[in-house]
């Protein structure tokens, strides 16, 4: 018998295998939360149908099977058995219900990008070519209101109308990462924590730092968002490992 005639008969699977692949890598870097932080994946054209994380569960944990399937303008869903945790759907249903093209979202409290998010002044500057990678590609919210319920999810929706902002650094929280698909938002994912790493570090020398110019900092921003197929690359690597291994992520 076939691996691929042992799978559920559920819809959107190689999108499921994808994402839950994600989660299982971002456990292995540390950038989980306990069983907090959520990944979700927008399913249909209007982007209100995704793909997120259970309720309470373990990154580790998280199979392609036990995602979740909800839909952003079902005002309901949070009164029906299996329902999302309530700061999840109140940050991801608000962000897949009114942004289209944020079709993958990631929200983690990864340590280097929350200690940047906890500084007075929580901008990236571009020192070096992962941070010139969000070089005017990010906005920073300072108006964090506590637990990301409804009214919260709401407002940090309505600052990511603009599709070249692709990262939200959320102040005194932590960082909400937008990608076209799981590869494109993790791959952002990976980078911008190793950038925030760059930077806090450099912080900790007490050295003067030497950043780049803004017109050095757009042309190297532009390079690496035309680089080709790396995202997809890196998944795929993921991917393989984690098969080597015998995960069983994608069942």
């Amino acid at each position: 018998m076939s691996v691929a005639s042992l799978r559920p008969n559920i819809d959107h699977w190689p999108e499921r295998v994808d994402l839950a692949a994600t989660f299982r890598w971002a456990e292995r870097l540390n950038m989980h939360e306990g069983v907090a932080n959520h990944f979700s994946l927008a399913v249909n054209q209007d982007g209100t149908q995704f793909l997120m994380n259970a309720n309470q569960m373990h990154f580790a944990r998280v199979k392609a099977s036990n995602l979740l399937f909800l839909d952003a303008k079902d005002a309901d869903v949070m009164t029906q058995p299996g329902a999302p945790d309530p700061t999840a759907w109140g940050l991801h249903g608000s962000i897949h219900r009114h942004c289209s093209h944020a079709r993958c979202v990631m929200h983690v409290h990864s340590i280097f990008a929350t200690v940047l998010a906890s500084l007075a002044d929580s901008t990236l500057p571009p020192i070096d070519q992962n941070t010139t990678t969000f070089y005017n590609r990010y906005v920073v919210d300072h108006e964090f209101g506590g637990l990301a319920f409804e009214s919260e999810g709401e407002r940090c929706a309505t600052m990511l109308a603009d599709p070249k902002k692709k990262v939200m650094i959320m102040g005194n929280h932590g960082v909400l990462i937008l990608g076209s698909n799981p590869a494109d938002a993790f791959n952002r994912l990976y980078y911008f924590e190793r950038a925030a790493e760059t930077y806090i570090r450099a912080l900790q020398t007490g050295q003067p730092l030497r950043v780049l110019s803004d017109e050095i900092a757009e042309k190297t921003a532009q390079e690496l968002e035309e680089y080709p197929d790396q995202a997809e690359a890196h998944l795929r690597e993921i991917k393989a490992l984690l098969d080597a291994e015998g995960s069983d992520y994608a069942s």
